[in-house]
């Protein structure tokens, strides 16, 4: 435990969440209107959240956090810095390699914030008092617009957070409490005229400064949609095979951005530059234990084996094309589907046109079937 030099509750909290391993300690109240919520109406109006059904259903409680829990009366936002040590956009020039995002490289965040968040909780019931609830990115909470509203930085146009001390990388924890805490002034937004994170996207997700369409999102494309990702998304995900860091690497504040120290979430090497033919033989056995205890592990072997053969697909590379060969057998129709597409691109037209007279006929699965028409 950090002492400090100063009785106020701010202060003492504020230490406390040091010496737990936070970097950042922000303190807003929560009692003024939420403009986020109108952000988020219109997100959902227009059907950009996608496949996201509970980002509909949990309205509601997404529109203040006093939705959440009318007791609150403040809230404190805790930022953890996992800045990367190399440049997270190398990887995209390494087409047999597999792009997965700086934050999923690691230990699962939400497991190591929550123990944190707990610490600091029940540290804060025992010396203060009060009634609190912590939130770690899994409950209809807006952590970024309440993030930004205490501090910590501000939303760029990417709608991602933006930090002057740690640039684009920090995770998020927050705790609402019925405590009065004296809230800290606002950072003063420092985009400008830079949209260098709107110009590299490579699906166009932004439709306008502070806008996402999530639809055309790399990120949403790879982890949370559940079928074949759409045709005219798949050459621009490159060998991106699990989200995707480019709007957040290239903003100039990372400029002042720095290593991340905690070592639970430092990038493991496995996931750094992995290879695209290690990936694609991974069953379920060996794909749960290459990621255990890892965000990836969320989205299961089949989903993740149809980023990595979009990849392969993309990689121009006719080796790759053996393993695409393998897995037309695999069980999973989700699987075979993006396997044929990854060989009508890395085959010659005649090589393809030959396999496709001699399986497709095969083919019970009509979206699999679907894919050998293309």
């Amino acid at each position: 435990m950090t002492t400090s030099t100063s009785d106020a509750p701010e202060d003492l909290i504020r230490a406390e969440a040091a010496a737990l391993g936070f970097d950042l300690c922000r303190f807003t109240d929560i009692d003024e209107a939420w403009p986020a919520a109108e952000r988020l109406d219109a997100f959902v109006d227009a059907g950009r959240h996608g496949e996201m059904a509970w980002m509909a259903e949990t309205l509601e409680r997404r529109r203040h956090p006093r939705a959440m829990w009318d007791g609150a009366r403040s809230a404190i936002v805790l930022g953890v810095n996992y800045g990367p040590r190399h440049d997270p956009l190398a990887v995209l020039g390494q087409p047999d390699r597999g792009a997965i995002s700086v934050y999923a490289q690691g230990d699962d965040y939400h497991e190591v914030i929550k123990a944190r968040l707990k610490a600091l909780a029940r540290w804060m019931v025992a010396r203060l008092g009060g009634e609190l609830k912590v939130f770690v990115d899994t409950a209809p909470l807006l952590e970024k617009p309440l993030a930004a509203r205490a501090g910590l930085g501000w939303q760029g146009k990417h709608t991602n957070l933006v930090s002057r001390e740690y640039g684009s990388w920090l995770f998020l924890g927050s705790i609402l409490t019925t405590l009065e805490l004296a809230p800290d002034p606002l950072e003063t937004a420092g985009c400008g005229t830079c949209q260098a994170c709107l110009d590299v996207c490579p699906t166009n997700a932004f439709p306008a400064p502070y806008q996402l369409d999530a639809r055309r999102c790399i990120s949403y494309l790879t982890i949370e949609l559940k079928g074949a990702i759409p045709a005219e998304f798949r050459p621009a995900l490159g060998n991106r095979i699990y989200g995707c860091d480019d709007c957040l690497a290239v903003c100039p504040w990372n400029k002042f951005a720095q290593a991340g120290r905690e070592q639970k979430l430092a990038a493991r090497e496995a996931l750094t530059a992995p290879s695209l033919a290690d990936l694609a033989r991974l069953d379920d056995a060996a794909f749960r234990a290459l990621f255990s205890k890892n965000p990836v592990k969320r989205i299961g072997r089949d989903r993740f084996v149809r980023n990595v053969l979009y990849a392969i697909g993309n990689s121009g590379d006719p080796a790759l094309a053996a393993e695409a060969e393998r897995l037309l057998d695999d069980p999973s129709p989700l699987v075979r589907g993006a396997a044929v597409w990854a060989l009508s691109r890395l085959m010659d037209g005649g090589r393809f046109t030959a396999l496709r007279a001699s399986r497709s006929s095969a083919e019970a699965d009509p979206d699999v079937a679907r894919e050998w028409a293309a």
